[in-house]
């Protein structure tokens, strides 16, 4: 989105043509985001309709930063991991039943990504799986790098980290999935 301090000030000032304009150019990144960290296309869905209800409501307090994009971001990345967790809470009934249920995040959910081919589709639910082990620093960072296509740099300005701590995340990203996946991939090679 090219972004310009005409396009804030409207926006601040609450034209409905420049949100529609802000929306009409930042959704296609919004919803991927969140469904690359969510992996439900009606909960991306619902996480981008309050990413924008939230832009609206602070857009006055946004001080200009960072690129309004970082800023949505930020936003998304916080909704979903939110969502994520009242979802989990609701799924699991809360903090007691949690005491008796073991390794609730490593079920295999079969991705509801459009970019994925049936082909794939066994394989990308292993994968999304064990992105849904990885720590959530290690998590977004992939997901940022590695999904979104973005670059180190936009990831650490995301994320308020240095280059090399973006650098040390996906690392360590990498390594833990290899160790995650590598039980999968073994039933290829024996």
């Amino acid at each position: 989105m090219a972004e310009n301090s005409d396009l804030l000030i409207r926006l601040k000032k609450g034209e409905e043509a420049a949100f529609d304009e802000v929306v009409r150019n930042t959704q296609k990144m919004v919803f991927n985001t969140a469904l690359n960290l969510v992996q439900n296309r009606s909960d991306a869905e619902d996480i981008t309709q309050d990413v924008y209800v939230k832009l609206y409501e602070k857009v006055e307090g946004f001080k200009g930063d960072s690129a309004l994009s970082t800023w949505l971001y930020r936003i998304t990345i916080r909704h979903a991991l939110d969502f994520e967790k009242r979802k989990k809470r609701k799924k699991h009934g809360g903090g007691l039943r949690r005491m008796w249920i073991q390794d609730v995040d490593t079920e295999i959910v079969e991705p509801d990504n459009p970019g994925i081919s049936l082909d794939s589709k066994e394989q990308a639910a292993y994968l999304f799986a064990a992105i849904k082990k990885l720590p959530q620093p290690q998590r977004i960072a992939f997901t940022l790098r590695q999904l979104d296509g973005l670059k180190v740099n936009e990831i650490a300005e995301i994320l308020k980290r240095s280059e090399a701590g973006i650098e040390s995340l996906l690392g360590r990203a990498k390594t833990n999935l290899r160790k995650y996946l590598h039980q999968y991939y073994q039933q290829f090679i024996s």
